[in-house]
């Protein structure tokens, strides 16, 4: 089988020991989004499954150009544009009754820094989710002009400050299997701290089938939930995320492993691709219907042939 990795980064920790669980029985390329291109994609051979871990409008084009293809990707390319966006999150989240902390957009940050003054702390949060996004809790009108000054023009999404011990509640799943984790989080008193793992049993009571109930609405397969306890293991959801990097947790890449493999497009659409890039053979008139040829042809021996040859059109793999 082959599985493809959607990523700029395949030494991740994650998908660097996912790599390594499947290498023995099985083929991983590396689709690097920043270089590929996305209206080539016709001319590249399926893989089996990929895995989409990037989130740059590149990465999500290459995506649903192989999904155009048939190919299965996991997240696919319009769950993980959903959760760029925090207005759609929050409006699916709550729609689904998903206990999520009411969110209000504004479209512009000065546009929240000239309205009403502000009655309690808020989070406010950049509309759009990416790396160095703006994450900020504001006590004040002081603070909120502050940050309207350095980025007037930036689309934001407000929520009201829930108290908390300071702690966020990071929940990832894989499939069906819950990790969790504790960490400082990056609002409270003295910044981020580092991440503790919580074995499940800590989890307040319906929290992992909360966790298994966000995948269900937004339609993910990996991905991450933040979680806030505001008393007596009352959750409130603040972020989700797909496909996080569940750096630490033990078990997490093999669970990886065993969904790419499950997701995969199966026995009947990878005969179909080795059948349209078998060369044609002519005619034996004792064999006319090409079934030795085909048993022959069918051996790992042959596949990894014309793998080799699918490597030279730029495609990075890993044996």
């Amino acid at each position: 089988m082959r599985i493809g990795l959607i990523t700029s980064a395949p030494g991740h920790p994650l998908l660097a020991a996912t790599t390594a669980l499947l290498v023995p029985g099985h083929r991983v390329v590396h689709l690097d989004p920043g270089t590929a291109v996305p209206d080539t994609a016709d001319e590249e051979p399926l893989a089996d499954v990929y895995l989409l871990k990037a989130r740059t409008p590149r990465a999500l084009e290459l995506a649903a150009a192989l999904e155009r293809r048939g190919a299965p990707v996991v997240n696919s390319s319009s769950a993980t544009a959903l959760c760029q966006d925090r207005t759609a999150m929050a409006d699916l989240a709550l729609r689904a009754g998903l206990p999520f902390a009411p969110t209000r957009t504004f479209p512009a940050l000065a546009d929240l820094a000239s309205g009403p003054p502000l009655t309690g702390p808020v989070v406010v949060k950049s509309r759009h989710s990416r790396r160095q996004d703006l994450v900020a809790r504001v006590d004040g009108d002081a603070r909120l002009r502050e940050l309207a000054a350095a980025a007037p023009g930036e689309p934001v999404v407000v929520q009201d400050f829930v108290p908390n011990s300071g702690d966020d509640h990071k929940l990832w799943v894989v499939g069906e299997q819950v990790f969790a984790a504790l960490r400082r989080s990056e609002l409270a008193p003295g910044g981020r701290g580092p991440t503790r793992p919580l074995p499940d049993a800590g989890l307040p009571a319906g929290w992992a089938a909360l966790a298994r109930r966000v995948g269900e609405v937004f339609a993910l397969d990996v991905y991450g939930v933040d979680v806030l306890d505001t008393g007596g293991g009352a959750p409130v959801i603040v972020d989700v995320n797909a496909f996080p990097g569940i750096r630490g947790q033990a078990g997490a890449p093999e669970a990886l492993a065993a969904l790419a493999l499950s997701r995969s497009g199966g026995d009947e659409r990878r005969e179909r691709r080795e059948r349209r890039e078998r060369p044609e053979r002519p005619e034996d008139p004792e064999d006319p219907e090409g079934q030795g040829g085909r048993e022959r042809g069918e051996g790992q021996g042959g596949r990894e042939g014309r793998e080799g040859r699918e490597e030279g059109r730029g495609a990075h793999a890993t044996r």
